[in-house]
């Protein structure tokens, strides 16, 4: 929220210890919106009782922001001064009775709302947002998760430029009225928390098709999006059919209104929001075809739709029952849509994916002033708490806990959840002990991973003896202090593993004392302690090599003994397809650290011939998946790279891994080449499976043959651009001119824009390419671009095309020696939290890491830090963020 604070030094700390329940019930709510730009006038009649018998007279507080109080009444009678308190954002109403009907009137203006938090109006049209606070932009309510109500929205606006009025529920009403305005009342019988309430009313074409629940009911689906927009949501519906059809069969959850809608905008600070039987997306994770969508945002648009969709049952039927338990509903709901997509496309890419944005986001995020529990024990601003912990590793937890209880016991644990706290808001405790009782498993020492922040360390010995066939495991683990956690219990984690013999061959597992060994090879351990040792008896080879956290059974760091033949027999031979990249990763990354080492010497690197050798083993096995062996080929991000190194060096690394790309390309140039010219058929474009993983290796072969750098490659890479047709083979292109100082990336980019100048998705796309850019005098282009009539710095999808892709994507340029990419985005931060905080917050993620680096970075960031903190009047969202960075 962009409340201002200039009398107190620090906003105030609102924690979990401090929750009380709410001491009175509102058991309906009636709204009535009458549309303005200027003044929209909201009239709010709340049935409110008194939330247990035996309390006594309680003062009801109500929660309002930017509100102006037109009349207020208590029972049809109008109150007086001296009956409620309206100070600052809170409106208290003294000594009501055990129950009764509040009415009140407010306006609002949403045109001027640019924070795009409640009630906003944008491009014509009239969208809100609620999650976590912004009901209290609306009208005068507790604005909490714990009090739940059922809903009559009725909307009045002129029908000429709103003839489409949307709210939560089913349609029950809808009219004509003077003055060529019409009406549209909507209920929703299901009670929920606020922050799910939802209002769309515009000028909106859309689709339509309809879903037979397995019970027979029929629902109606539309998408609404903007005219002429209509084909470019077909894939969307799709996506939305599978989500609803996979929720039935895996978790028997039936959608439970008669309609379902969905609404594209394109000014919107989330990605997407699950409000009740109406969610609201940014039009990016919507609209897509061929010519101007990439597989990612189609792979994207099938995982969003399916997130929001699935929270119908988790996060809406059963919601939070305060902001500290937010990972109850988004942790569970990232696990059932990464078990979707999963179905739905590549398993073994889809876990790698997940993997890769946890590693890189969550573990710096645990690593750094900003670590924190999934679920958190005190916040300023709820806004900062959405966060990579509370999301990716909230849904990490989940899996843990289906992988020790195992996924029939896990399934009967969500049945009789989603049965027990129906209409609810619960807790994180309240969900774990359902599993307890379906499973009856103690997981009193796993919910650690809910209350202790940070990523374990698990350090590895082996001891084999041949002769005996006794294998000995010791697993040592420990962690780091975080923030206000500087002593760790141990954790519980389940970690999956198996021996691979000499001949590349699962060894069948037998622990010590059991009478036969698995013959899945893959055995679960678990440990509990700072130490566990694991024997296993009978294993018959000269040589096992262990296969650990395998499909990543747990969200660790690991240390081992591993040679570096080791690893290149494990990427050829591992039969766990997580692990053959997972060690793929940590030997490529060993070898571009140690190439980054000869270059900071000054010596001339030159790579392992073993390394060169199993890359081009991977390159030329067919047996392997199209999309598999693209990741296997791919070298590691210097993101992900730059978490292993003690001090960040991003400069040097990027040269690094240029070498290393460019060595490998010359080495495998002829096997490159050959398969680069087998993949380029005459398929038509489709954005499934397996046609993503063509492209993604035809991608790879692509950017290691143009790594050579030769006179011809730039004039080659713009021929294929221009034959291109379809938006990711432009984009791929486009990647590689990108890097380059050619005729040829002007000409391209100019092109695109020119041919794509009215698709604001696509220009977002021209943003990113700039800002991405590694090339010198890129910070000064994306100066010169906040001035591009296409760009709009109120816009959150410009926001982070442009200035998110500078800071976070492109290394070389932010972290340039003379400080001028930190300087950039403080200036950024300070200039949007002026209007919109939430946006301006998520900028600081980057600044965070301030004491990653040498000295010299680390002052010129810190200095930034205290100049945004230091500002006149920075928001609670920009004070909590920065203030943690620099560990107040």
């Amino acid at each position: 929220m962009n409340t201002q604070y200039t009398t107190k030094p620090t906003p105030p700390t609102i924690r979990l210890a401090d929750y009380t329940a709410p001491p009175y019930r509102v058991i309906s709510a009636d709204l009535s919106f009458n549309l303005d730009p200027e003044r929209t006038m909201v009239r709010a009649t709340l049935e409110v009782a008194r939330a247990t018998e035996t309390e006594s007279s309680a003062t009801l507080e109500l929660n309002g922001e930017s509100l102006d109080l037109i009349s207020i009444a208590l029972n049809g009678r109008k109150l007086s001064v001296s009956e409620y308190i309206l100070t600052g954002n809170i409106l208290k109403i003294l000594s009501p009775p055990k129950s009764f009907t509040l009415d009140t009137e407010v306006a609002i203006a949403p045109e001027g709302n640019e924070a795009l938090e409640g009630l906003f109006r944008s491009n014509n049209v009239y969208c809100t947002q609620c999650e976590p606070e912004g009901f209290r932009r609306i009208s005068f309510f507790p604005d909490r998760p714990d009090v739940m109500t059922t809903y009559r929205t009725t909307i009045i606006a002129p029908k000429d430029g709103y003839p489409v009025l949307l709210s939560n529920g089913n349609l029950v009403d809808s009219g004509e009225m003077e003055g060529g305005r019409h009406f549209a009342t909507w209920y929703d019988p299901f009670p929920k928390p606020s922050y799910l309430f939802a209002l769309v009313a515009g000028d909106l074409a859309y689709i339509e098709d309809n879903f037979r629940t397995v019970s027979g009911r029929v629902i109606q689906l539309r998408i609404y999006i903007e005219h002429g927009k209509e084909s470019r949501s077909r894939y969307a519906m799709e996506s939305l059919k599978r989500a609803m059809r996979w929720d039935e069969q895996a978790y028997s959850r039936e959608y439970d209104l008669d309609v379902f809608n969905i609404v594209a905008v394109s000014d919107f600070n989330m990605g997407a929001m699950e409000n009740k039987g109406l969610n609201i997306f940014n039009d990016r994770f919507i609209l897509a075809d061929p010519e101007t969508a990439t597989d990612i945002d189609y792979y994207l648009i099938e995982s969003i739709i399916a997130h929001e969709y699935f929270h119908n049952w988790s996060g809406n039927r059963v919601t939070c029952r305060d902001w500290f338990q937010l990972c109850l509903k988004e942790g569970l709901t990232v696990f059932r849509d990464q078990e979707f997509t999963a179905e739905m496309r590549n398993s073994a890419n889809k876990r790698i994916d997940d993997v890769s944005v946890l590693r890189v986001s969550q573990f710096r995020e645990d690593a750094g002033p900003l670590a924190h529990p999934i679920r958190p024990d005190n916040y300023i601003e709820i806004n900062n708490f959405y966060t990579s912990t509370v999301y990716q590793k909230g849904a990490e937890v989940i899996r843990m806990m289906q992988t020790i209880l195992g996924k029939e016991k896990f399934r009967k644990g969500m049945d009789l959840y989603f049965s027990r706290y129906d209409g609810q808001a619960v807790t994180c405790d309240d969900f774990v002990a359902t599993m307890e009782e379906t499973s009856g498993t103690d997981l009193k020492q796993f919910k650690l991973w809910y209350s202790q922040a940070g990523t374990p360390h698990v350090e590895i010995d082996e001891f084999f003896d041949p002769q005996s066939g006794i294998y000995k495991l010791t697993l040592h683990q420990n962690c780091k202090p975080t923030p206000g956690q500087p002593i760790k219990e141990p954790f519980h984690i389940p970690l999956a593993i198996g021996l691979i013999d000499e001949l590349g061959t699962e060894i069948p597992l037998q622990t010590e004392g059991d009478d036969q060994a698995h013959s899945t090879g893959t055995v679960i351990l678990e440990l509990k302690e700072p130490t566990g040792v694991f024997i296993f008896e009978n294993v018959n080879s000269s040589n096992p090599r262990l296969s650990i956290n395998r499909s990543f059974s747990a969200p660790i760091t690991m240390a081992r003994k591993q040679t570096s033949s080791d690893q290149a027999f494990m990427v050829a031979r591992d039969s766990d397809p997580f692990n053959r990249w997972a060690v793929g990763q940590e030997y490529s990354t060993s070898v571009i650290l140690d190439i980054l080492d000869h270059l900071v010497k000054g010596h001339t690197p030159s790579l392992d011939p073993a390394f060169l050798d199993a890359m081009g083993k991977v390159a030329v096995d067919t047996s392997l998946d199209d999309a598999f062996r693209a990741s296997l080929l791919e070298l590691p991000t210097e993101d992900y790279i730059s978490t292993c190194m003690a001090v960040e060096d991003p400069i040097n690394l990027h040269k690094a891994r240029k070498v290393a790309r460019r060595q490998i390309a010359a080495h495998h140039r002829k096997i490159f080449d050959e398969l680069y010219n087998g993949l380029r058929t005459d398929i038509p474009y489709a954005p499934d499976a397996a046609g993503m993983g063509r492209r993604m290796l035809k991608r790879v072969n692509l950017g290691y043959i143009a790594a050579l750098e030769s006179p011809e490659t730039a004039g080659y890479v713009k021929d294929l651009f221009d034959n291109a047709d379809n938006m990711t083979e432009r984009m791929d292109t486009l990647d590689i001119l990108n890097a380059t100082d050619t005729p040829q990336r002007s000409q391209a980019l100019q092109d695109l824009y020119d041919r794509f100048e009215n698709d604001h998705l696509v220009v977002n796309k021209w943003f990113a390419l700039h800002a991405s850019s590694p090339l010198p005098g890129t910070l000064s282009v994306v100066k010169k671009l906040l001035g591009h009539p296409a760009f709009d710095l109120k816009n959150p999808n410009k926001i982070r095309a442009l200035v998110g892709t500078f800071t976070n994507l492109n290394s070389v340029n932010f972290h340039a020696i003379d400080g001028s990419g930190y300087k950039f985005l403080a200036d950024r931060i300070l200039e949007i939290d002026k209007f919109n905080p939430l946006m301006a917050a998520r900028l600081v993620l980057p600044l965070g890491r301030w004491k990653r680096f040498a000295p010299t970075r680390q002052l010129q960031i810190k200095t930034q830090l205290e100049r945004i903190i230091t500002a006149q009047t920075p928001s609670r969202d920009v004070y909590e963020m920065v203030g943690k960075s620099l560990g107040r």
